[in-house]
């Protein structure tokens, strides 16, 4: 029988790391589960833990044979803490098992590109070449999706922590700067339109944080629609990271310097972090472009009742 754990996010994930360690596998994961549900409700962004409970998680997936799952929480891991080695790692040999070798292929080829000595990562890339090339061809490396070009401040970053629960706030620096450092093909714009399509798919059924997800991994593509950053926004807005919604909103403005939505859901998050000042700047900006934007009217009147 387990002990009685506390509310600690510290100490569940420290139960479950000692059920990995043991080979309990399913107690391992019910464990990063409690742990997740706790910081989530507290509402207190902290970002590296939480990426790093979505990366435990997913070896426990791993270790079950559950690959998809083992996906979905790598890349939960990464939307939060991008450019981190183990869930990329983990990913890929998700990837692999499931046969899914160009993306096995990229996931790989990006942990190289953070730290080259990375023995599975070597051993990986040289299994999935061989792989590609008897199943796609000479011309396997045409068919590969978009393998994205690492910040040389996410290497450093990387190479100079001890383990991966650092204490650096970067949630999203590093997707705009990978996809800023390279200019998009047509292939890759494509992508990234067909990648902002699902989360707006998504976002109409209500499942904001996924559809986040589907817009990070659109804006690695390419980070040119300012749309994108917008949509994004809204998703931070509905889950509360009113500081993440600023900053979207902030990157939409600067691709776009009349998206009203962008305008209007930056005045929103400014007002939910008691910054009226700021709130009362993008509702007057918004209004010069569209006098009678009656949802930023109301939103105005709102924040000077709040002022007084």
């Amino acid at each position: 029988m387990a002990p009685k754990l506390s509310d600690s996010v510290e100490e569940l994930r420290a139960a479950g790391n000692q059920s990995f360690r043991n080979g309990q596998y399913a107690e391992a994961s019910a464990l990063y589960e409690r742990a997740l549900r706790l910081l989530q409700a507290r509402g207190s962004a902290d970002p590296e833990e939480e990426s790093v409970l979505y990366s435990n998680r997913a070896a426990c997936y791993l270790k079950d044979g559950n690959c998809t799952d083992c996906i979905k929480d790598c890349t939960s891991a990464l939307a939060l803490v991008p450019f981190s080695i183990k869930p990329l790692l983990r990913r890929a040999s998700a990837y692999e098992a499931l046969e899914k070798y160009p993306l096995a292929y990229v996931d790989y080829k990006t942990v190289l590109q953070i730290d080259n000595s990375v023995a599975s990562a070597l051993e990986g890339i040289n299994r999935i070449t061989r792989a590609l090339m008897d199943s796609l061809g000479p011309e396997w490396r045409l068919k590969l999706p978009p393998i994205p070009v690492v910040p040389v401040s996410a290497q450093k970053r990387w190479n100079s922590m001890p383990s991966e629960n650092h204490k650096e706030t970067a949630k999203n620096k590093s997707k705009e700067t990978t996809a800023k450092s390279r200019v998009p093909s047509a292939g890759d714009v494509e992508r990234a339109r067909v990648l902002k399509e699902e989360g707006n798919e998504l976002v109409k059924k209500g499942n904001h944080k996924k559809a986040i997800e589907k817009y990070s991994e659109s804006l690695l593509c390419s980070s040119l629609e300012s749309a994108t950053y917008s949509n994004r926004a809204l998703c931070h807005l509905v889950l509360k990271q009113y500081k993440e919604a600023v900053k979207d909103c902030t990157e939409a403005l600067k691709l776009d310097g009349k998206n009203v939505k962008a305008f209007y859901r930056r005045a929103q998050a400014y007002k939910a972090l008691k910054d009226y000042k700021s709130s009362l700047a993008d509702i007057s900006s918004l209004l010069q472009i569209e006098p009678r934007n009656g949802p930023a009217q109301k939103l105005r009147q709102e924040v000077n009742q709040n002022m007084n």
